[in-house]
Parts: structure tokens; sequence; C-alpha cells
């Protein structure tokens, strides 16, 4: 994290005016009318928090937070860059941290990873951090199968495309992983992250370290149901070919709020690919 030699006194003013209740980006707009540049205002006010929030972990007894991807800033365009490809915001939220966006994807490409992907479908496993190992569970009931990170030019694409969307290494990310979910088939709620307290955590961390993002993409549309869920915020995303749902967790703790689902397939089937992003290098 990059930091700022501040003044003790901006420091402070930044730590009252954030205790107080007053959100960052409203601090930043008034350093910036007292002559700030805007980038600078804006890493002051996150080194400022950071700190806060880190002090606040040691005192409670939490996992201290981590950068995360961020797609996009508030009042920012509603179209993202991708590169190659404009992205539309279709929903924001701040708590969880989820990003709708829409057209992630095109026709072509959704269709492609699903033929690339069918011929090697398997019952999709679970990775049991108490055990160590990853098998079939009953919590989730889905076919799947992994594509290594850049294992043809077609993912090569997506992953460019999702490294520029969200300011992340294309390097920090696994390979996609495709699932096919047909009428039934759930994902039931759960998190993203490895469970720093489960004995078989510390050896699935030592590639690339804990997970920050996980990135859902829908590749066809399925007929009812098949839901992404956030169950704690009361927030449903549906399956909508071609769009996706990003989603980050700074810290591996159900604070972030990022526990999702996916619901039962009513009709039809329901493809998606996934993509889950590291805090290192994911070899």
């Amino acid at each position: 994290m990059t930091t700022l030699e501040l003044p003790d006194s901006s420091r402070q003013w930044i730590v009252d005016q954030v205790r107080s209740g007053r959100e960052p980006f409203d601090v930043m707009d008034a350093m910036v009318v007292e002559g700030w540049q805007r980038d600078q205002a804006q890493l002051a006010v996150q080194e400022v928090i950071h700190g806060l929030m880190v002090e606040h972990a040691r005192a409670n007894g939490l996992p201290e937070p981590t950068p995360v991807p961020e797609p996009m800033d508030r009042g920012g365009p509603h179209q993202l860059d991708g590169g190659d490809r404009r992205v539309a915001v279709l929903a924001n939220l701040r708590h969880p941290r989820v990003v709708v966006m829409g057209g992630l994807l095109s026709d072509a490409e959704c269709d492609g990873l699903i033929e690339l992907a069918r011929q090697r479908l398997q019952r999709s496993e679970t990775f049991l951090l108490d055990e160590g190992v990853s098998q079939v569970h009953e919590a989730r009931t889905s076919e799947g199968m992994f594509f290594t990170r850049g294992e043809n030019a077609l993912c090569q694409r997506i992953e460019t495309r999702l490294a520029k969307l969200c300011a992340w290494p294309v390097e920090f990310g696994e390979g996609l992983q495709i699932l096919r979910y047909g009428p039934g088939a759930e994902y039931k709620p759960h998190f993203d992250y490895f469970d720093p307290d489960k004995s078989g955590t510390a050896g699935i961390l030592s590639n690339g370290g804990q997970r920050v993002a996980s990135i859902v993409m829908y590749l066809n549309n399925p007929e009812a149901g098949g839901e992404t869920t956030f169950p704690d915020a009361g927030f449903n995303v549906a399956p909508i070919k071609g769009n996706a749902v990003f989603f980050s967790y700074d810290r591996p703790h159900p604070m972030t709020g990022t526990r999702h689902g996916g619901a039962p397939v009513l009709a039809g089937e329901k493809w998606v690919a996934t993509k889950w992003l590291r805090l290192g290098e994911f070899r």
C-alpha cells in the first residue's frame, strides 16, 4: 500500500471526520476544495481508514484488512473500461461490496466457453478445509471443470479484460471454472475465502495466498430460478447471459457480508464461469 507523509494535524482531521460518520468521498471532496489534488486526497483518506480498520481489528481479535480489487469509485462512470469492451454497472452495493455488471461477455464468448467446457464436465467438488481435500459434497449439486489460466485464446481474452476491470494483475487470478446447474441443482450459501482456522488452509494458501474477490459470469439464460443470492444482504442477482456479479472481501471473516449461494434452478439449466482473485501470484 502506497503511503503519504501526512502532517499529524491533517491525519487527525481525517480521523475525526470519518469517526463522526462522514462519508469518505465527502471527506475527499472537502480536501479538494482546500487545495488537495484528488488522487492525493484519495490516497490520504484510504491510508487513514486502513489504519483505523487495522486498529479496530487488533483491538477486537479480528483478521486485519488487506487490499482488494475494485472496479469503480463512487460517482465514477457507469460504463467501466475492460480494455477491449465497455461494461455497464447495473447495481453497486458498498456492504457487502458487490457490483453487478452488464455485458461483461459477448454471446459468442458465452457460447464458446460452454462448448469448450462441455466435454470435460464432472460432478463439482468442494474443498473441505478440515480434511484438506476436495470432494463431492451435498451442498453443491452442479457439474463443472477448470481451465488453467491462459489455457486458450478465449480464456486469455476474458482474463485480461477482468484484470483491467478490477485493477488486479492477471497473475493474481485462478483459472476460470465453468459450472452447469441442471433442474433442481444449487449451491447452498457459503463464503469463498479460506477459513484461516481450518487445518487444511495453510496448504492451499501457499499458492497465491487468500482469495479476495469473486466474479460470477452468466453464460446462458435459465428459464427460471438460479439467482446468485446474498442472504445476509437480502440481495439477489438474476442470471442473465453475458452479465456478471463481482464481490470482494478484505478479510476472511463473516463481517464482509459476502455469504452467497446459487439458488436452485427451477426450469432449464444454468451455466456460469467463476473467477477467483487472490492476494498474490497464483501458479
